[in-house]
């Protein structure tokens, strides 16, 4: 079975992109591959120059940590470390400082999280707050690809728009988002739109950012 078929596509530093389409027409996989999760049996993926499939896992490993930043469906949190620690782990296994990641993890939170949230774990939050602190751990870092998969669909629209703000925000400022909906009020932020149908690229066509 072939989950994507001939998908030619680039994303600019400073665009934000939606990929639209229905349950099931590939918009999670495009990510995966984008990110370098799954890996593509033809073409290539290439972030920032970088082939990612000439990469040895090490290196693609810290591509992926360093440049690439994801937003899941389901967040991945860490259940033994707190909002902040799960954060602030990706800076640190970089080499930062301890107290300075902890210092850009609190940061990336307070934009989404009240600050006694920043100190709970991960079974103390709301299923909102937990896609809050994968929103802020991806933000982290100042990552110049940003890939985010459905990235309001557990928050109410309150909060939702406060994380579609920060991801537009971090396009404005020069990364390149992906983000992954099926929400045509979340697409209304991007600059672009392509739909995948069956996984195929079906159209692209410029939205207005709000």
């Amino acid at each position: 079975m072939v989950a994507l078929h001939r998908i030619d596509l680039s994303v600019s530093a400073g665009e934000m992109l939606a990929v639209t389409g229905r349950s099931g027409s590939g918009k999670s996989t495009l990510l995966n591959v984008a990110g370098g999760l799954d890996t593509v049996t033809e073409g290539a993926v290439s972030v920032a120059g970088t082939d990612l499939a000439s990469l040895r896992p090490r290196a693609l490993a810290t591509v992926r940590r360093q440049r690439i930043g994801f937003v899941f469906q389901q967040d991945n949190l860490l259940p033994t470390l707190t909002a902040l620690e799960n954060v602030a782990l990706p800076l640190e296994l970089d080499g930062m400082a301890p107290r300075r990641a902890h210092a850009e993890a609190r940061a990336a939170l307070l934009d989404v999280l009240p600050e006694d949230a920043t100190r709970r774990y991960p079974d103390e939050l709301s299923g909102g707050q937990h896609q809050q602190v994968a929103i802020a751990r991806a933000l982290v870092g100042r990552r110049e690809l940003l890939l985010a998969d459905e990235p309001t669909g557990a928050l109410d629209e309150m909060a939702g728009e406060a994380v579609l703000r920060l991801l537009r925000a971090r396009a404005d400022e020069g990364a390149a988002v992906v983000m992954a909906t099926h929400d045509a009020a979340c697409a209304g932020w991007a600059d672009r739109v392509v739909r995948l149908r069956d996984g195929r690229l079906e159209r692209a066509v410029e939205a207005v950012a709000s």
